[in-house]
């Protein structure tokens, strides 16, 4: 039985395993998905443990993915351009780090019809996330993107060739068409917070929020009473979980299980 699981700080709130559990059952696979909550001072001892029980592979989440990079053996084009990890594959003794949050952002886009050519975005948060969200952004052709950061000059040392902005300068923005919050605001059991207020949200026109739990967070529900578009990130968490597993089992899994599971999911969030 092959050895998955999710590394990060605080994974109570986490839905892969479920996931994952979908997946081995729609694939007839044989393995087991295991959360892994390590403090930092222990990653490296937790990828080489894991390494030496023949694990498969791992996710990576908040606030690692840009701090395991550095114990790994190699890391993938697309990881390497984002500059962030979000899964670990363990083959020939090597560990071999990708970014499947970009293939999950776009399969999320794709699923709800959003179209970036020509869009303007502003990204609230800058870790590893908003990296491949960036990419992404980049890749099809957006026009224009802000970053919001809470600290602006480091933001503006990584972001170089981008607008960063504080929080405060956020509600003064026109023109903009998006709003992708890759921050923890409003993430289970802080429900009751968002990054940005009612009135900044109503002068977008689509509201993403990459938090899956709560199903809608406080932000969600500012642009669902202004009635624009809003997607939560539950589909690119199943997305990324496919992507995730086509790398750890070298195999293609069609679209239609990755909708199915996303259905499965939302059932049962709703039961």
């Amino acid at each position: 039985m092959g050895i998955y699981g999710l590394i990060g700080e605080k994974l109570s709130h986490s839905f892969s395993p479920i996931i994952h559990k979908m997946i081995f059952e729609e694939l007839r696979m044989e393995g087991h998905y295991h959360l892994f909550e390590l403090k930092k001072q222990y990653l490296r001892d937790g990828l080489y443990g894991l390494k030496a029980l023949s694990a498969k592979g791992v996710n990576v989440t908040i606030p690692y993915k840009m701090e395991l990079m550095k114990y790994l053996d190699h890391i993938s084009d697309e990881a390497r351009q984002i500059g962030a990890i979000n899964t670990i594959c363990f083959k020939d003794n090597q560990t071999i780090g990708y970014n499947t949050d970009y293939y999950g952002f776009g399969m999320m886009l794709e699923k709800n019809q959003v179209d970036l050519q020509g869009k303007k975005a502003v990204i609230l948060g800058t870790g590893g996330a908003s990296k491949a969200v960036l990419q992404y952004l980049i890749d099809h052709e957006i026009e224009q993107v802000t970053f919001v950061s809470r600290d602006i000059e480091k933001t503006k040392k990584i972001y170089i060739a981008f607008e960063c902005i504080s929080y405060d300068q956020v509600k003064d923005l026109r023109g903009y068409d998006l709003m992708i919050n890759c921050t923890p605001v409003g993430m289970y059991p802080n429900i009751k917070h968002a990054p940005v207020s009612k009135e900044t949200v109503k002068k977008f026109k689509t509201i993403i929020d990459l938090i899956y739990n709560p199903k809608e967070t406080l932000f969600l529900e500012y642009a669902k009473e202004e009635g624009l578009k809003s997607i939560n990130g539950l589909y690119m968490l199943v997305g990324q979980a496919i992507k995730a597993q086509e790398l750890w089992n070298d195999i293609k899994i069609d679209r239609y299980i990755c909708d199915r599971i996303y259905e499965k999911i939302c059932a049962i969030r709703n039961e």
